[in-house]
Formats: structure tokens, C-alpha cells, sequence
């Protein structure tokens, strides 16, 4: 049990009950019928927990016996009230009006024995989940099979590969292991099925800013390519495109920055500093185009969503590609040292620059300082802003292309002073 005072139990006890009671009854108000539970039951049930708890916090035999008694009242209330028809015409057989009132009974034992942050994590999470019914359904019904489907293969293997891969290095060559393969493969995809997401289903349609921001989380590249295509496409659209696509490498920073963090804290701190203020910059430039834009702006963009970043075929594709650039930057650092590294980051900027930031992140070169690290990776950065900007001009033109190619030639240029500032 937490050593903590009985009156900062009670007070907590209290609130939460009031909090979860006032949100069970303003929801449950709304189609008019009446629910046990409410603003004055929750606070006394979560009393009653916390005072059955403490009576005999070894046994639990009391918090038992209430939770029986508790559990029995509601399965006869639910028992005579299964026939009910709701506002919306439908059977009253919902169990969120039991899985509340035990929620909010347990709420006492949680906030006596755990740290506050348990009880208050729950309390909050439950309210949130009461009140977004209408949009969690609505979601659940726009959501498409194939992806469920998807997701769930992808977790299957992960939950079976992971504990099953060696974490030791297999050969000779490189100190990646299998485990940590797997765990790059994870960290990308899951910020990359986040944006995914959000891009799909939360984001406003034909927002350019929601879908370059988003997209920037996804991948810059292909964001990139997507808006130019557009810009060519739609001329009156012109300045919100092109601000999207400074927009979406301002956001690409962020997203390194975010994933060199999870693996290797001295080198996210060693790079913060640059990838922030390029993030900073570009945020600038992006809404300084875009406000100048808004004044011309035509017609809605409309960008179609990635494909599934959770397709097994693209995970194994971004496993291969991190061991072998996990190879090459073990035989590179043997072979010509420090700036060999620079040199690769400068190559691989030009394809895929996930598996070469992740491998430095994760120690695929040995004995790397850190600082040539950050080096290596802020160059990489540049040499994919000028791959872009090859792509805008491409398939945008030059009178679509030139403003975002200049934006993306400064932040390259930027790149590579703070490469060989910190180097």
C-alpha cells in the first residue's frame, strides 16, 4: 500500500466519483431514461470500495463480498430492463451501465493502493470512452475490413516474432541483431499507420495542410510527389500545394527526431537542435506561402490516402532494406572511417532514409561517434530535400515548382551547415 494521507485518498476518491458521475449522467440524459449510477451514486461507490479495501487490505475478502453484491443488483437490473427500447429504438441490452457503476466502485481500491496516476488514468479513459460513442461507432463502421484484417496479421507476427528473435548479433559483419530488426520495422510503421489513420479518417477532407502535415509523418517523398502532381493538375490550387510541400518535410524533422529518440537518447539530443530549427524554418516558410496563398486559393485538394503501411510485403521490404544498409555501414566505417558514413548518408538520402537513420540509431556502424552520427543523418536529410525537389520540378513544372524547390534547396543547404557544424 502507498504511503500517501487519508485525506488526499478521500479528496481523490471523491473528485474522480464526481468527475465520472457527472459525465455518466449528462451522457445518459440525453434519450431521456433513468440509469443507476449518476453524480451522487459514483462518489458513494467509490466510498464503499475504498472502505471495504481497507478493512482488510490483505484478503480483500470484504471488497469481495461488495463487489458480489454489487455485480448480483446489476445483473438483475440489467436482467429486468434487457427489454427496453432505448430513444433510438433499439433493445436496452448495452453493458456500459454495469461496466460503469464497477468502474466507480473500484475507483477506491485503485486510488488507496496504486499511485494516482492509475485512478486518474482510468476515470478518464472511461469518460472518454462513455461520451465518444457516437464517433467511435461511426468510425468502426467507416473502417475497412481489409485493414482490420491487416492490422491483425501484422500483430499476430509481431507478438509471435518479437520475443522469438535473438537479440545478438548473427554474423560477424554488423551489430544489428534480429531483435532490433524488428523493433525498427515496429517504430516506423507504427508512427506511419498513425498518420495513416488520421489521414484517412479523422483529417477534414480536402484539407492541404492536414494531408501535407499528416503526409510528412507518412513520408515526405511521396507526399511530395502527390502534391506536385497536383499543383500541375489544378492551377488554382497552386499556393496551398506548394505550401504543403515545404509543409510536409518540416514535419519529416519531427518525425526523425521523434524515432531516433525512441532507440538512442544522445543522439536524438545531439540532433534536437538542428532538426528543430529546420522544422521551425520550413513551419515558417510554409505558413508564410500558405497565408500569402489563401487570397488566390481555387479549387479543394483532395489527396487521396497512402496505401496500408501495415502491409507485411512493406514491412519485410523496410526489414531487408535496414540490414543492408546495416551491412554497408559496417563495411564503410571499416573501410574509410568517419566520412565514409557522411558519404553513404549523402547516397541513401536519394531512396528510402528511414532504414539508414534507424541503423545509425541502433549502433549498425561500430564505434560511431555520435556526433558523426548526427552528421551523417542531417546529410542524409539534405540529399533527400534535393531528391524532392527534383521530383517537385519534375512533376509540378517550373512556374508549380519553383517556390517549394528554393524552400526545400534552403533546408538542404541548412542540412549541411549543421552537419558539418556539429561534426
Amino acid at each position: 500500500m502507498l504511503a500517501t494521507s487519508p485525506i488526499v485518498n478521500l479528496l481523490t476518491v471523491l473528485g474522480l466519483g464526481f468527475f465520472f458521475g457527472l459525465a455518466f449522467e449528462e451522457f445518459y440524459a440525453r434519450d431521456g431514461q433513468a440509469r443507476p449510477g449518476g453524480i451522487r451514486s459514483f462518489p458513494l461507490l467509490g466510498l464503499a470500495g475504498a472502505l471495504l479495501y481497507r478493512l482488510d487490505p490483505a484478503h480483500l475478502l470484504p471488497l469481495t463480498a461488495g463487489l458480489l453484491v454489487l455485480g448480483g443488483w446489476l445483473g438483475i437490473y440489467y436482467w429486468r430492463h434487457a427489454g427496453d427500447i432505448d430513444a433510438e429504438g433499439r433493445p436496452n441490452v448495452g453493458l456500459m451501465v454495469p461496466i460503469c457503476n464497477l468502474l466507480a466502485y473500484l475507483l477506491g481500491p485503485a486510488a488507496l493502493s496504486e499511485p494516482p496516476w492509475v485512478a486518474v488514468g482510468i476515470t478518464v479513459t472511461a469518460v472518454l470512452l462513455l461520451t465518444a460513442r457516437a464517433k467511435l461507432h461511426d468510425f468502426a463502421r467507416r473502417l475497412e475490413i481489409g485493414e482490420i484484417v491487416t492490422a491483425g496479421k501484422f500483430l499476430i507476427l509481431t507478438g509471435l516474432m518479437l520475443p522469438l528473435l535473438p537479440n545478438e548479433p548473427v554474423t560477424r559483419f554488423t551489430d544489428i541483431t534480429p531483435h532490433q530488426v524488428w523493433l525498427a520495422v515496429l517504430a516506423v510503421c507504427t508512427v506511419s499507420y498513425a498518420s495513416y489513420l488520421l489521414q484517412r479518417y479523422v483529417a477534414p477532407k480536402g484539407g492541404v495542410l492536414w494531408s501535407a502535415a499528416l503526409g510528412g509523418l507518412y513520408s515526405s517523398t511521396a507526399t511530395t510527389v502527390v502534391l506536385a502532381r497536383r499543383a500541375k493538375a489544378d492551377p488554382a490550387s497552386l499556393g496551398q500545394t506548394q505550401a504543403g510541400i515545404i509543409l510536409a518535410t518540416s514535419i519529416m524533422y519531427l518525425r526523425l527526431l521523434v524515432i531516433v529518440a525512441v532507440f538512442n537518447w544522445p543522439l536524438a539530443f545531439a540532433l534536437a537542435p538542428a532538426l528543430l530549427v529546420l522544422s521551425a524554418l520550413g513551419l515558417t516558410m510554409a505558413g508564410l506561402w500558405y497565408r500569402h496563398a489563401r487570397g488566390h486559393a481555387g479549387s479543394t485538394v483532395v489527396a487521396q490516402p497512402p496505401a496500408n503501411p501495415l502491409e507485411l510485403s512493406a514491412a519485410f521490404v523496410f526489414a531487408a532494406l535496414f540490414i543492408v544498409i546495416s551491412l554497408a555501414s559496417t563495411w564503410v566505417k571499416a573501410r574509410f572511417g568517419s566520412g565514409g558514413i557522411e558519404l553513404l548518408g549523402a547516397v541513401v538520402g536519394v531512396a528510402d532514409i528511414d532504414p539508414f537513420v534507424l541503423s545509425l540509431a541502433q549502433g549498425g556502424a561500430p564505434v560511431l561517434p555520435v556526433l558523426v552520427g548526427a552528421a551523417a543523418i542531417l546529410i542524409a536529410t539534405a540529399s533527400n530535400n534535393l531528391l524532392k525537389a527534383t521530383y517537385t520540378m519534375f512533376f509540378a513544372g517550373v512556374r508549380g515548382g519553383l517556390v517549394p524547390v528554393a524552400a526545400l534547396g534552403f533546408l538542404a543547404a541548412g542540412g549541411l551547415a549543421a552537419a558539418f557544424w556539429i561534426r
